[in-house]
């Protein structure tokens, strides 16, 4: 199907309900099951919400938010919107009630959708700052003091009542009325720096980045399911999952919760799914720690099998030459070994799509090598997100990929990249001043530092304002040699720190079940796990861990001291974004004190012998 070929994203669901009627469009857990709608099911639950926003005020080009995890009211949400001529306006369901309240202040949202009696108490802590807020609608009925008018959804859709020709019709006229040029969402930034901007996106930024990016993959896409379980509120998952599945007439699932992901996937057996890279970084991680506890024979067959696919995925996909005998070799530890790795993700797995940070170049080839391709791309919420992709015919293990057609890039006299194409944004809503800021002649400044290649292949460096300008000058990429950190077997999460300073320091959150089994062979007695991080045997394992990543680095670029902590960053505490990047500027000031005793250790910041310390409170 050629999406472009429509006005809007509802005029393309509308097609689908008459061309895949019967065919299954969602899925979603209730009651220990999957349920599922079909499209024709679908669109009909979607026009019902849209008669019920009609009847409750909205107008075409109002604001209505979302606040809530992934699930199918999500879904039914925000197509109603749409098919009412309204804008959604997503809010991450990790949000505290003042962030929301910012958000819904800020876009004049008079209607807001949330899932849960916890989000509905976020609303009401926050009430008297949310003046505007007229209407809540609740995916679940639940008991308990109102202050605000709350309909369930099914009681605004008035599900039991059916569609009246002449009802239906209102709705499809006003579908009809809407443009690729008319506004879709108002995405609001995830504040790692500073108050969170609302991006303006189009339904032809959306559309165009969906049908370009499934187009450009190289990979058929008939019949697939894709399950999801980054949050909608991201335009990562929103437009390369849930967005482009249901466009091109497949059917997607959303995940129960993160922590039901591996569960899901064999009872769902998807064939695509979209990720950051730390969920590869833990199948990486458990990979190999399961390998480490097979017998020697098992190893070393495992160690050979990898050998050979390390040879036969570069051969195949990156230097594009003859494989010969080696084809024969790796069918045969397929068989024996990477067939059984699929199995565990459902065993129909063809792919995964990667974005929000650069994924470490070992990880992605080791997805390749098993059976799993990761085809890594490069976006921002700016650009609906996506800008590159790599491709069944164009790949690097360490790129972001090349760019996406009609879209184009370059490089700022200081390497960060500049880029423009039919999917970058109207600009930020109600903030002129900040639009300006980013755009340059035409030009968006992604704030990303960047190479691109001779065959056009381009690569992330890291973040322009996370770059590490040392006392002494030198300038270090932070990520690179955190990724690095993350594929130790006993590290967690990390934070390299060392901006204006005179070395580098890092924050390391151990991985505790690992951590713990090592402790218990070693014999080691402790209370609690911050008395463990502290026992000088810790300390000595982390400092031998630290000095073999050291050793791949040059003496500027190697960690001076580092500390452990006992918890490990989180969504919840604040240490990291929806979508699980590093919030620098919260864990610095969270570990502070931590940070500047680590300076402190050398008062005159020259080491001849760098020794590694771990220091917590």
């Amino acid at each position: 199907m050629n999406i472009m070929s429509y006005q809007s994203i509802p005029a393309v669901l509308r097609e689908n309900a008459r061309k895949y009627s019967k065919k299954t469009a969602i899925s979603y857990k209730k009651k220990g099951g999957f349920l599922s709608l079909n499209y024709e099911e679908f669109y009909e639950r979607v026009l019902m919400l849209a008669r019920g926003l009609q009847k409750a005020g909205m107008q075409p080009g109002d604001k209505v938010a979302i606040f809530s995890e992934n699930r199918l009211g999500w879904a039914i949400s925000d197509f109603g919107i749409q098919c009412a001529g309204g804008i959604t306006v997503p809010i991450y369901a990790t949000n505290t009630g003042k962030q929301a309240a910012y958000i819904l202040n800020h876009c004049g949202a008079k209607i807001v959708f949330c899932s849960t009696k916890g989000q509905y108490e976020k609303l009401l802590s926050v009430k008297e700052d949310i003046p505007g807020v007229e209407l809540v609608i609740a995916y679940e009925r639940f008991m308990g003091a109102r202050s605000f008018p709350v309909y369930t959804q099914y009681q605004l859709s008035e599900a039991g009542t059916p569609l009246e020709e002449e009802e239906k019709k209102c709705i499809e006229e006003q579908i009809d009325k809407i443009t690729q040029d008319d506004i879709l969402t108002i995405i609001y930034t995830s504040g790692t720096t500073g108050v969170p901007k609302g991006v303006l996106l189009t339904q032809g930024n959306v559309m165009v980045n969906a049908d370009v990016g499934s187009n450009q993959l190289g990979v058929p896409q008939e019949n697939m399911t894709t399950l999801s379980f980054l949050p909608l509120s991201h335009v990562l998952e929103r437009t390369g999952g849930y967005y482009a599945t249901l466009l091109s007439g497949n059917h997607i699932a959303f995940a129960e919760n993160v922590s039901a992901v591996m569960e899901n996937m064999m009872e769902i057996r998807p064939t695509s799914m979209v990720s950051v890279p730390r969920l590869f970084e833990k199948i990486y991680s458990r990979v190999y720690e399961s390998v480490h506890q097979m017998p020697q024979l098992r190893r070393n067959l495992f160690h050979k099998a990898i050998e050979v696919g390390r040879e036969y995925v570069n051969k195949k996909y990156v230097k594009k030459q003859p494989l010969g005998l080696l084809r024969l070799r790796y069918k045969f530890y397929d068989r024996l070994i990477f067939k059984k790795i699929r199995s565990r993700f459902g065993g129909k797995l063809q792919f995964f799509l990667c974005g929000g940070a650069p994924l470490d170049k070992s990880i992605c080839e080791f997805m390749w090598i098993i059976g799993i391709p990761v085809f890594c791309g490069y976006g921002l919420t700016e650009t609906s997100p996506a800008v590159t992709m790599c491709s069944a015919g164009n790949v690097r293990f360490d790129s972001v990929g090349k760019l996406l057609r009609d879209s184009e890039a370059r490089l700022a006299d200081d390497g960060e990249l500049l880029v423009k194409g039919p999917q970058l944004m109207r600009g930020y809503y109600d903030n002129e001043e900040a639009t300006r800021e980013v755009m340059e002649d035409g030009w968006f400044k992604t704030g990303d530092i960047a190479r691109i290649d001779e065959e056009g292949f381009v690569y992330i460096v890291d973040r322009k304002k996370e770059l590490i300008v040392t006392a002494g000058g030198k300038n270090i990429a932070p990520q690179p040699i955190e990724n690095e950190l993350k594929l130790d077997k006993y590290i967690s999460q990390a934070m390299v720190y060392g901006d204006r300073k005179p070395y580098i320091v890092a924050i390391l959150t151990p991985n505790l079940e690992r951590l713990i089994d090592w402790a218990r062979q070693e014999n080691i007695s402790y209370i609690d796990i911050e008395e463990l991080v502290n026992n000088r045997k810790v300390k000595d394992l982390f400092a031998g861990r630290i000095d073999e990543i050291n050793s791949h680095y040059p003496p500027y670029k190697t960690i001076k001291y580092f500390a452990v902590v006992p918890r490990d960053f989180s969504i919840e505490g604040g240490e990291l974004t929806p979508t699980l990047k590093l919030k620098r500027k919260v864990i610095y000031e969270q570990y502070k004190e931590i940070i500047e005793e680590l300076y402190e250790a050398n008062g005159s910041g020259i080491i001849a012998q760098p020794k590694k310390i771990i220091l917590e409170k």
